[in-house]
């Protein structure tokens, strides 16, 4: 099977160019026109894909060749961008910046490769005139296999400033797609984790990303951008589909390997839609429901959990903690991703309602998976402020940024998991629990260094590592299991 979705990257020789800015604009933009655009992101931000589902009304989805393996990124990339006209992805970090001590993998430009996409490399011009060229020369030639096919100049002082880099560009073969002009910044505030999330500023979000936009359609050969996007190379790979990997892969059932000799594997969005459930449904065919944890404290979750949750069987309803006085009605499993419970702690621990319900549903032995602001959410306080209780452990904002792709193999059976299964994850953070695990580790984590983390404590898994289930579709499929039979 191929597929020839029209598509872009949008890459920087370094953080801060201006790639937010250029790819939303740009998913707004073509948005605008009347075109159906699936926005990316490459890599494990949550923050980005926000904005992208305000430019384009679709959710926003990563592309994270460590996390789900390189296999993977063209039946991710082909699910998200299922009935779209153009496809638009915005890299991470400078082009050629990847998984630390990995080479290429999960880089921009390795992601681009896969996905056999052009690429659009934007350059802050603001200090530079000639040497442009040579920047831009030696990013296109670095790697013969990513195919640069044009340049967005940004910052540019002024239309002398505009003339002097298209002369020095004309010889580096690339041609210039577009020039942004040093303006005052569009409002994207940022604090300790980057960007604040759509969810905490909805109202000023809707603006930026329409100014974003105005940008990038005043200054960008928008034309000569849907040309290059359909000039990519077809795909021969089938889109995923959460249904049937979660029929088709259950967990393997692997030894538990010491933490040494584990190998690397080679390898929010709006929730999925809800399993209809026919009248005459009992037992094993009837969703079980699982509650997941939104609003403004908790928005970091990749929108394939709740895809995969859904198709194996659960009817996924999202809650706001911050709102929210109980559970939705009948469930029978729990959800807390990532997110700001930090920033949110006194209004968190102010709802007694739902921390008791919280507490209580993990005494019964339901499942409840927690991720790293989930983990927080279950511990006894965040900051002196009580918290739902259900983890013997306290945890405080920290200055030490603890930030990294992790290498991650299961050390207790979980409601997610048994023991010996390895996955990636990744940790983003300035908290710090302790104590760092319970008498039942979550995972033995490889890198940095050698070490156990997190929580197993009946149906309870709660851990710092963020991963992503598409690589191993059986934790969905072992989790809803699970809330059938608790």
């Amino acid at each position: 099977m191929t597929s020839s979705v029209p598509r872009l990257v949008i890459a920087a020789p370094s953080s801060g160019s201006g790639k937010t800015t250029v790819a939303t604009g740009l998913m707004a933009a073509f948005a605008a026109r009347g075109l159906a655009v699936s926005p990316h992101k490459v890599g494990p931000d949550y923050i980005d894909p926000g904005y992208h589902s305000l430019a384009t009304g679709r959710v926003g989805r990563n592309l994270d060749a460590y996390l789900c393996g390189p296999e993977l990124i063209g039946p991710l990339f082909l699910h998200g961008a299922r009935g779209c006209d153009v496809a638009v992805v915005e890299g991470v970090m400078g082009m050629y910046d990847g998984a630390a001590g990995e080479g290429e993998l999960a880089s921009t430009a390795h992601v681009a490769k896969l996905l056999r996409a052009p690429v659009v490399l934007v350059v802050d011009a603001s200090s530079q005139s000639r040497s442009v060229a040579a920047l831009v020369h030696g990013f296109a030639s670095w790697d013969p296999e990513v195919r640069v096919g044009g340049v967005i100049l940004n910052k540019v002082a002024s239309d002398r400033h505009e003339e002097l880099l298209r002369e020095a560009l004309d010889s580096a073969g690339v041609p210039v797609l577009g020039v942004l002009r040093r303006v005052a910044q569009v409002d994207t505030p940022s604090r300790h984790l980057g960007l604040v999330p759509v969810a905490e500023r909805r109202g000023a979000a809707v603006d930026a990303v329409a100014a974003m936009a105005e940008q990038v359609r005043a200054g960008c050969d928008l034309e000569g951008l849907l040309g290059l996007a359909r000039s990519a190379g077809a795909l021969s790979c089938a889109a995923w589909d959460a249904a049937e990997v979660v029929v088709s892969s259950p967990p393997p059932p692997l030894p538990v390997p010491s933490l040494g000799a584990a190998p690397p594997d080679p390898r929010y969005r709006p929730f999925g839609p809800r399993p209809q459930t026919p009248d005459g449904l009992k037992g094993a065919d009837r969703p079980v429901r699982v509650a997941v944890a939104g609003g403004p404290a908790f928005t970091f979750s990749y929108a394939e959990h709740a895809e995969l949750l859904a198709a194996a069987g659960a009817d996924v309803v999202p809650f706001d903690p911050l709102r929210d006085e109980r559970l939705p009605d009948g469930t029978r499993g729990l959800v807390v991703g990532g997110g700001f419970p930090e920033v949110y702690a006194a209004e968190l621990s102010a709802n007694e309602p739902l921390r008791k319900a919280i507490g209580d549903l993990a005494s019964s032995g339901a499942p409840v998976a927690a991720e790293c602001a989930g983990l927080l959410y279950l511990c006894r306080e965040l900051d002196g402020q009580p918290m739902c209780g259900v983890l013997d452990a306290t945890a405080r904002m920290s200055e030490r940024l603890t930030l990294g792709y992790r290498d991650a193999v299961a050390v207790s059976d979980s409601s997610l998991a048994t023991a010996g299964i390895r996955m990636r994850g990744h940790e983003f953070h300035r908290t710090v629990v302790e104590p760092g695990s319970g008498a039942a580790p979550a995972w033995g984590v490889r890198s940095p260094q050698r070490r156990v983390e997190g929580f197993v404590q009946q149906g309870v898994h709660a851990s710092y590592l963020h991963t992503h289930w598409a690589s191993q579709p059986g934790v969905a499929r072992r989790f809803v299991e699970r809330c059938r039979t608790s």
